[in-house]
């Protein structure tokens, strides 16, 4: 063979040989990356079933579950803005949301829905307003809320007042609030009133599909939170447990995901819990009433 035949072939044979290397992407997609530290949630399966890694649907992202200010979600113009408000249950701090046409008076909007009161599901999962019609903010300036408000009832103006304060912090252009000339607070002067349990996701009333994002935020022993489906029958479909991002003296946010196995569509439960260190018992416990969708 002549060089150029011998060149000819040594060309081929390094095509062929780099040919058979594994692409990291092609006509399946790119190859999957790990994901960052802490961010994937606790994957489970309906009770009875047994535990397999599952990728979270794009329909399933949760919603923050930060008890720090967040910014309202809005929709395209002309369409809606969804805002976060704090109920009271049992003399603690529940939110739930709303979605209503998009206006630039996002704190007015916030307040009304806030002195309107819960859902009938909302009403039957126990949560309340103390917050009155007339409480109304008469500026912002340099991100303190200025409001006047009645006075009210003495033994629940503390919770009223974090109603506020937790409702209005939410929105980027508020961090402090001030009521009746008094001097300015901010959520933090309210975290007690928060308990040690917090649901940002699912909502009472909230139709939910499986596999659901459980989110909140916990103060729990060890960091680890539980959670339980119940069916309409108050049997348990689904069981489940993850672990916030801090506990034990501070308050960390959690997500879990759970599947569920039921046929037809009907009422249920979503139950966050705590695990008590002494006997093993469901503590500290966030029922949550939801309609849950057939799946499994």
């Amino acid at each position: 063979m002549n060089r150029r035949g011998v060149a000819g072939a040594t060309l081929v044979a390094v095509l062929l040989v780099g040919g058979c290397g594994s692409p990291r992407s092609g006509a399946l997609g790119p190859a999957p990356t790990a994901a960052p530290s802490g961010t994937a949630p606790v994957v489970v399966t309906p009770s009875g079933a047994s535990e397999r890694p599952e990728p979270i649907p794009p329909t399933a992202t949760p919603r923050s579950s930060s008890t720090s200010p967040s910014s309202p979600t809005s929709g395209p113009a002309g369409g809606t803005v969804t805002v976060e408000l704090w109920f009271v249950r049992a003399g603690q701090l529940v939110p739930t949301r709303r979605s209503r046409p998009a206006t630039v008076a996002t704190s007015r909007l916030a307040l009304t829905e806030l002195a309107r009161g819960p859902t009938p599901a909302e009403a039957a999962g126990g949560l309340r307003t103390l917050v009155p019609a007339d409480v109304e903010v008469t500026r912002i300036t340099d991100g303190t809320a200025i409001l006047r408000a009645p006075s009210g009832d003495s033994a629940t103006r503390r919770l009223r007042e974090a109603q506020v304060v937790w409702t209005l912090t939410q929105f980027p252009t508020v961090r402090r609030v001030r009521l009746n000339g008094a001097a300015p607070v901010e959520r933090a002067d309210y975290a007690e009133l928060l308990p040690p349990i917090v649901v940002t996701g699912p909502t009472a009333g909230e139709r939910v599909t499986t596999p659901l994002v459980v989110t909140g935020t916990a103060d729990v022993f060890e960091a680890t939170v539980s959670v339980r489906v119940l069916d309409s029958a108050g049997r348990e479909v689904a069981t489940g447990f993850g672990t916030a991002s801090c506990g034990g003296g501070c308050r960390g946010g959690y997500r879990v995901l759970v599947g569920w196995r039921t046929t037809r569509e009907q009422k249920g439960t979503i139950e966050v819990y705590e695990v008590s260190a002494h006997d093993g018992s469901r503590i500290n416990t966030t029922s949550v009433p939801v309609l849950l969708a057939p799946g499994g």
